[in-house]
Parts: structure tokens; C-alpha cells; sequence
């Protein structure tokens, strides 16, 4: 009968070996129970026996049938990170050599090796996250979405005009380019957040965004329209709407994230950072986009724990503009060492409060389509490494 390999979660593994990460099942299975169950209890070395000690049990009590054992006790838990600028530097300068060797080809791959670094050093109550993403993916969905999407757009902008049409022709030819665009984004944004959940794994469980493509497109078309008629009036609305979808679509193998945050508590401080910006010459944001990924945090749960962060207004500028900065007057090269501690704050000022319910998640792989996965592989492909 076909299983689930719970290391990279490939869902028709027919034999012992998975045949998509060849890791052994059992064996990996057996590690897995002996880290959740820690160290077990045994005589001191060297110790005198005691009349008084009781008789060992002929059997260990078994670990609970479930993904993890029991329940952490209620705490404040952060995320660590265990990688260095140096090592992330020797990445970057070779991923840079053989981009320039493959004009340009090897990027997508350069993007994998960086995230597989970064997931990898990201540690979480003791345990690693990984990254299972690969470049062919990432090209094939450059590819294929340079086919249905770049070049409709680009002959729709710009053939009418070569073909001297009718002015009426070129205005309907851009008002399809907008329509396109305005959906392009949304579809773009849920891809590449489905194509990274998808590839994120911890403890061998994956993440995954159950989500629909096209109600999401309403929700993002709708707050755009009246963002835009209300002259950004309603901008506090429209991104928490996606941050309830995206949040709330979200899952980590069976368990699922909640969020109960509201547009209208940050209409006050969007309200003022729009007074402010002009005198504080745009500072006045930092503080605004600090009051939000507080709120945001404080209104999201998992499995009973509820998110909090520490960001405030001035950790968030100068994070910001030093990192700019140091890219600048370093023409890039810094770009490792700012990517460590920009991770490391992050880490550092976001943590997970209360008892957390881990014994019931278990493994839910998803299938996805080739296309979906080609195309999400595009999204994810934006100018950056990370």
C-alpha cells in the first residue's frame, strides 16, 4: 500500500525508500520517535544502588501513537537562527560566478541553494525547518508563465499601436492590459505563498495554503477599487481582509491557523501616519507598519498559542534604512551579513505564547498539478535570492 514519506511528504512511496529523497522510512520514522521522545531517564553513572530505589519496569512506556509527543507546557517560544554572514557569503559569491557562467540561467537555482540555507539554519524548539523547492521548478514556471502572461500582455500593449488601429481599439486594448495586471497580482501573490508553504517542512510535517485562486481575486479587486475610491481611506480594510485569507487558509500538515484581526483598529493609526508622513518626512510609516505586524500577530493562533511581536516604530526604521545603507555603501557585498541579522530580529522580536498542542498534527501531503506548480515557481521567482 502506497505511504507517505514523512520526510519530504511524497505521497505514493510503494516501498521502504522514497523514491523522490531516498531516505529510508523506518529508519527515519525511528528518529523521529526518539527526538520527540528527548532523553529518557536512567541511573546516575557511577551511583550506589539504594534499597530504597524502586525495581526497573521490564518496559518503557510507549510514546504516544501522534506526530509529536505531549504538549510543551505554556511559555514563550522563539525561532532561532544559526547561520552565519560567512557562510551565506560563500553561497552568494558562488551562485553569482556561475549566474554569470550560465548568463543568467543558473538564478533559479541560485534562489534554492540561498532558501535551503536559510530554512535549514532556522531553528524552532529544537528542530530545523527545511526547504524542498528546486530550480527546475522555478524555471519551468518562469517559462510558463512568460508564455500565458508576459507576452498576451505585451502584444496587447503594443500591437495596436504598431498596426496604427483605431483609437477606440487602443483604449480597449489597454483597459484589457489593466484587467489583466489588476489579476495578475493577486493570482501572483497566492502562488508564490502556496509554492512556498508547499515546500516548507518542519519536523517532516509541510506547511500548505488550502486556499481558492479566484476568491482571492475578489477579495484583492474589491479592496482595490474602493482603496482607490476612497483615496487609500480604506487601505487598513483592504490589507487586513488578505492577511485574514491568507492567514486563515494556511495550515502546518492537519492543523490549522486562525486569525481575528479587524480593518477597523488600525484606522486610527493609519489615519495618522497619513498626517504625519509628510512632516516626519515618511517615518511616520515605519510606525504604522510596526502597529501592524503587532496587531497581526497578537490576532493569529496555532493550537492554541497565540503569536506576539516586539517591533515598534524605531527597531523597524533603523532596521530598514541601515540595511539600505549598508547595501549601498557596500555596493551589495554586505548583503549576507544584513540578511542574517534582518532574519535574526525577526526571530527575535516575534514569538509564540501559551501551551502548544502539538500531538495531534500529522502529515497531510497535497497534491498539486504541474501547472499550478510551474506557474506558483514563476511567482516565486522575483528579483531577489531569498
Amino acid at each position: 500500500m502506497a505511504d507517505t514519506c514523512p520526510r519530504c511528504g511524497f505521497a505514493e512511496v510503494a516501498s521502504d525508500r522514497c523514491p523522490q529523497c531516498s531516505v529510508v522510512i523506518a529508519v527515519y520514522q525511528a528518529s523521529l520517535d526518539k527526538m520527540r521522545r528527548g532523553p529518557q531517564g536512567g541511573a546516575t553513572p557511577f551511583a550506589r544502588p539504594s534499597a530504597a530505589t524502586p525495581a526497573p519496569q521490564p518496559f518503557p512506556t510507549p510514546a504516544p501513537p501522534a506526530a509529536f509527543a505531549t504538549p510543551a507546557p505554556a511559555g514563550v517560544r522563539h525561532a532561532v537562527f544559526r547561520g552565519s554572514g560567512a557562510a551565506l557569503f560563500g553561497i552568494h559569491v558562488i551562485n553569482a560566478l556561475l549566474i554569470l557562467v550560465t548568463a543568467g540561467i543558473y538564478f533559479f537555482w541560485a534562489k534554492v541553494r540561498v532558501r535551503s540555507y536559510l530554512w535549514s539554519e532556522s531553528e524552532f524548539e529544537g528542530d530545523r525547518f527545511a526547504y524542498h523547492g528546486t530550480g527546475r521548478e522555478l524555471i519551468t514556471g518562469f517559462a510558463k508563465a512568460v508564455l500565458f502572461f508576459f507576452l498576451p500582455i505585451t502584444l496587447l500593449n503594443t500591437a495596436p499601436e504598431m498596426l496604427e488601429a483605431s483609437p477606440l481599439v487602443i483604449v480597449a486594448a489597454r483597459l484589457a492590459v489593466s484587467i489583466l495586471a489588476a489579476i495578475f497580482v493577486p493570482v501572483a501573490v497566492v502562488g508564490a505563498r502556496r509554492y512556498r508553504l508547499s515546500r516548507t517542512s518542519w519536523r517532516g510535517i509541510r506547511f500548505s495554503l488550502r486556499a481558492s485562486t479566484r476568491e482571492f481575486i475578489g477579495v484583492w479587486v474589491r479592496g482595490w477599487m474602493l482603496t482607490s475610491l476612497t483615496l487609500g481611506l480604506y487601505y487598513p480594510f483592504f490589507v487586513t481582509s488578505q492577511q485574514r485569507f491568507l492567514t486563515g487558509h494556511t495550515w502546518f500538515g492537519s492543523q490549522r491557523f486562525s486569525f481575528d484581526g479587524r480593518g477597523r483598529d488600525l484606522v486610527g493609526a493609519w489615519l495618522g501616519t497619513i498626517v504625519l508622513f509628510v512632516p516626519t518626512l515618511g517615518l511616520a510609516w515605519f510606525w504604522f507598519a510596526a502597529k501592524r505586524q503587532r496587531y497581526y500577530a497578537e490576532h493569529t493562533r496555532f493550537a492554541g498559542a497565540r503569536f506576539r511581536s516586539a517591533v515598534t516604530g524605531p527597531k523597524l526604521a533603523w532596521l530598514t534604512i541601515s540595511t539600505w545603507i549598508g547595501l549601498l555603501c557596500t555596493v551589495g557585498l554586505a548583503w549576507p551579513w544584513l540578511t542574517v541579522r534582518t532574519t535574526r530580529r525577526g526571530f527575535a522580536w516575534l514569538s509564540l505564547d501559551g501551551p502548544l498542542a502539538l500531538e495531534s498534527i500529522t502529515q497531510q501531503a497535497q497534491q498539486v498539478s504541474a501547472t499550478g506548480e510551474g506557474l506558483a515557481g514563476f511567482f516565486d521567482a522575483d528579483l531577489g535570492l531569498t
